[in-house]
């Protein structure tokens, strides 16, 4: 391998990695969002109070703002409504056409507006990172060339995912439609990691073969798929809470929980279900791999993750959901699947030195 090769891969590796690192820390700024009820601090998308820049006070904006904005998010919605009906999701469609909750006008709130704008300056930064990444990637096009394609596939998913971002402000946060903003920054930052680990394996001239057995690598995927259908649960309870606390009007935040009824004991037994799987697969991994090896440290850094995510569960049942709360916790079961796909990537490249070595 050549010098300029060499230094191509690494500067492909540092910046996707940072980039990686800028997608979850825009997964925390998106649970602040949340967690401070600001999603609809900015109206319209993707300028805030049609300005590059948000007012400071409402005296900034017309009397009649309110109406304004509304009529704007009801002609977007109205032609998204369109585009799915032509998709042929028409029951869907119908459901979003008849909602009655994007009907309700938002009030300016500063400092809800400055946290939605935040959080958009974000995303601003993760574009450009990523087609950073891109640039980066092209150097790579003759000794991989899925790196720069899959680098490519996560510009058109970081677009597409902010085109959603401006759906959810359109529905008025439409609880599914936040669902699935939530699982494309997963899949984005999934994908990041995927291209980061191509480009690794790139520089790794030697490597040194386990013998690790398959069910490793199966108990592992189970528990990631599990853990995905976990953070789907997490968000319908959150959605649950957010109609409660409507409903109480952010009071009696004790007795949110309680009000959540059976989601919530699904959400919080399926996390037992979890515990039991990765320690499963700790207890595998810890028997198979040796010590000092990096899928031993890897799979030590998951369980710490882990306990750390359900002890943060915990804290919020017990304690009334504290609002600094659930960000956290949202960004460390998004840690969780970016280290399980770690650790199967890393299997799957003893598994493949195993094959070449018979």
């Amino acid at each position: 391998m050549s010098l300029s090769t060499k230094k191509s891969i690494d500067s492909f590796r540092r910046i996707s990695l940072i980039t990686v690192i800028a997608v979850y820390f825009l997964i925390l700024v998106g649970g602040i969002v949340r967690s401070t009820g600001s999603g609809m601090g900015c109206p319209d998308w993707p300028k805030c109070f049609g300005s590059v820049v948000p007012p400071t006070s409402v005296n900034q904006l017309p009397k009649n703002y309110q109406e304004i904005y509304l009529q704007k998010r009801l002609a977007k919605n109205q032609r998204f409504v369109a585009t799915i009906e032509k998709l042929g999701f028409k029951e869907t469609a119908k459901q979003i056409a008849e909602d009655k909750s994007i009907l309700v006008k938002e009030e300016f709130n500063p400092t809800k507006t400055w946290i939605e704008y935040i959080n958009r300056l974000i995303g601003v930064v993760i574009g450009l990172l990523i087609l950073s990444t891109l640039w980066k990637s092209w150097n790579l096009r003759f000794v991989d060339k899925w790196i720069p394609l899959n680098s490519f596939i996560a510009l058109v998913l970081v677009l597409f995912t902010g085109w959603i971002g401006s759906i959810v402000v359109s529905t008025n946060l439409l609880p599914w439609m936040i669902t699935i903003h939530m699982l494309l920054a997963l899949a984005l930052v999934s994908l990041l990691i995927y291209v980061n680990h191509r480009a690794s394996n790139l520089l790794k001239s030697n490597y040194h073969p386990e013998s690790i057995p398959s069910k490793v690598k199966v108990v592992l995927l189970i528990g990631m798929f599990l853990m995905v259908v976990q953070i789907v649960l997490g968000t319908q309870v959150r959605e649950q809470i957010d109609l409660i606390s409507t409903e109480l009007g952010g009071l009696l935040r004790e007795e949110w929980v309680q009000r959540a009824g059976i989601n919530f004991i699904i959400h919080r037994s399926f996390s037992l279900v979890l515990l039991v799987i990765h320690v499963l697969y700790f207890f595998w991994a810890f028997k198979f791999t040796n010590r000092n090896s990096s899928i031993n440290q890897w799979s030590i850094l998951l369980l710490t993750v882990l306990m750390a995510e359900i002890a943060s569960g915990i804290a919020m049942a017990y304690f009334g959901i504290p609002a600094f709360l659930q960000p956290v916790h949202l960004v460390l079961g998004s840690t969780i699947l970016g280290i399980q796909l770690v650790l199967l990537l890393r299997l799957k490249n003893l598994n493949q030195v195993k094959l070449t070595i018979i």
